[in-house]
């Protein structure tokens, strides 16, 4: 059974593996594949509200997400997150209990809506979950992202409120 709960200190070392590995593909996440290990904690620890693990029974880290505001002041209401679920257990729902989780912990803060701000479109399987989930595209940026084998490629911007 699958555990989610705040990010701890000693979580760090699993959590960097996992994300270098994941950026480095240059596939799915805008952060740079050279990211420094400071300038990922920076991103992923230091500036979110709020940062989850998601683990198995025995304690493996399974994926990991961030909840912060998706803009400042007058745009605080909105949340946006980001996951990333271990290579070993994509497709076995780590992603959607981790949205799920994310979306009950952003009401439970306050916000109105979560966004995703970058969703590269040519991730389908990730489309296809935010849409089973509820979230809608609602724009499309044309060439946004610099997919490392696909060249540009077009990103989805997708909401949704969440009924707070």
């Amino acid at each position: 059974m699958l555990s989610i709960r705040r990010y701890q200190a000693s979580d760090w070392p699993a959590i960097w593996a996992l994300l270098h590995t994941t950026f480095q593909t240059g596939d799915t996440y805008a952060y740079a594949p050279d990211s420094s290990e400071a300038a990922i904690h920076t991103a992923w620890v230091e500036l979110p509200v709020a940062t989850y693990v998601a683990c198995a029974p025995d304690g493996q880290l399974l994926g990991t997400y961030v909840l912060k505001q998706n803009q400042p002041g007058l745009g605080a209401h909105v949340s946006n997150c980001g996951y990333v679920v271990a290579p070993a257990a994509q497709g076995q729902g780590v992603a959607s209990a981790m949205c799920e989780h994310s979306q009950q912990e952003a009401r439970a803060m306050g916000f109105l809506a979560m966004q995703f701000n970058l969703v590269v479109a040519t991730n389908e399987r990730a489309v296809r979950l935010w849409q089973h989930l509820g979230f809608a595209v609602v724009g499309r940026l044309p060439r946004a992202f610099r997919h490392q084998r696909l060249g540009l490629v077009d990103a989805l911007v997708m909401y949704k409120e969440l009924g707070v």
